[in-house]
């Protein structure tokens, strides 16, 4: 049987993967260009230029890890956790390591800037995935079975609250809870980890007084209208302003310096107030045709390993999705976490589109898989 590359490529899933990272390439230019003027060294296109060569790159990578057997993470697993340890520990390091509003998140490489943790979430999808794959005989024993990787995961969550970063930490708990649950996990033990995971969650979330007020802000971002509260009530205005249809591509107000961070974590907004509510369902309808396939993905493998990398991949990114709607609407506390293919950043452009890529790689399996066993069975037939 030959390999046909129309056929056994999952073409919806990357259309739409590509479909919506080029809507994000549309909705960054929009949303930083008035930002990019009052810079010390004014360029309308600064962000777009660093965004369109993130994508360069990224597009480059999906490819190539499209095409590269997902099989063989597994024996990359040990560096891929190594080079993430050592990535996460650099950002420290002065002259390497920037500071961005208080936060030590990002490695200077000259013209690019990447940010680590970006990179460490996917590197404990793989190594989860790896591990629990190979403990599936024992995977009901806690002590031998589900405990011993979450040593790592704790070692890495508490690297990561030193930037600090408690978004993220927190995506990777979740993740891992749900992997463990996915492995086939006693209800007791996923309880008890859940139960860990919460205290960890409530002690990192009171060791500083501004996270306390981070976190409790967004449900009366009215009562701080000038601090606190302020990026929720300017994103209230985006979105009510923008109504059904929204106001036009490139009319927003609230992204002329009234809404932080526009560009980046409240992009939804501007895209709610450009584009209106119609914008904002293309987003989601593409986001959940994404998580489906994904899931369908991770289903029909029937490679362990391959299983939970897939269902880690689709969890990451939901949760992703959950947080940043979560922010702008006010439903849940601002994390600063980026909304996938369409935030402003490379670091998680790259790593997304790499993630899928490996999802595409899963999948273009499965299909083969099928289109051989098929071929067998009429083998068997005709003989």
């Amino acid at each position: 049987m030959k390999y046909s590359f129309r056929k056994d490529n999952d073409w919806l899933l990357i259309i739409t993967t590509f479909l919506l990272a080029a809507f994000g390439l549309l909705m960054v230019f929009s949303s930083s260009y008035a930002l990019g003027i009052v810079r010390d060294n004014p360029n309308p296109y600064a962000f777009i230029q660093r965004q369109f060569i993130w994508f360069g790159l990224a597009t480059i990578a999906f490819f190539i890890v499209m095409h590269f057997p997902y099989r063989f993470y597994r024996k990359m697993s040990p560096f891929i956790i190594i080079i993430s340890v050592i990535a996460l520990v650099l950002v420290k390091v002065p002259g390497l390591g920037v500071d961005i509003n208080g936060a030590e998140r990002w490695i200077d490489l000259g013209p690019l800037r990447i940010q680590p943790s970006e990179f460490v979430k996917l590197g404990m999808i793989i190594y989860l995935a790896q591990v629990y794959s190979q403990k599936q005989a024992y995977i009901d024993q806690f002590i031998k079975g589900v405990m011993p990787p979450l040593v790592l995961v704790g070692f890495v969550f508490g690297l990561i609250m030193m930037q600090p970063d408690l978004g993220t930490a927190t995506s990777i708990l979740i993740v891992t809870l749900l992997l463990v649950f996915f492995s086939g996990a006693k209800w007791r033990h996923l309880i008890g980890l859940a139960a860990v995971g919460v205290s960890l969650f409530i002690v990192f979330a009171l060791s500083a007084p501004y996270r306390i007020k981070r976190l409790t802000s967004f449900q009366d971002p009215f009562a701080d209208p000038t601090d606190t509260g302020l990026q929720v009530i300017q994103s209230y205005i985006a979105i009510a302003h923008g109504g059904l249809s929204g106001t036009g591509l490139g009319q927003s107000v609230q992204k002329l310096f009234y809404l932080p961070e526009a560009h980046t974590d409240f992009i939804l907004a501007v895209v709610a107030e450009e584009l209106g509510l119609l914008g904002v369902l293309f987003i989601l309808g593409a986001h959940a045709l994404i998580l489906t396939r994904g899931v369908m993905i991770g289903t029909k493998c029937k490679n362990p390993f391959g299983s939970l990398l897939a269902f880690g991949i689709v969890f990451q990114i939901a949760i992703q999705i959950i947080f940043n709607i979560g922010a702008v609407t006010g439903l849940l506390p601002i994390t600063g976490i980026p909304l996938p293919l369409i935030s402003n950043g490379g670091s998680s452009l790259l790593i997304t589109l790499v993630s899928l890529a490996i999802l595409a790689n899963i999948s273009r399996n499965n299909i083969r898989q099928k289109r051989q066993s098929e071929y067998n069975e009429d083998k068997q037939l005709s003989a």
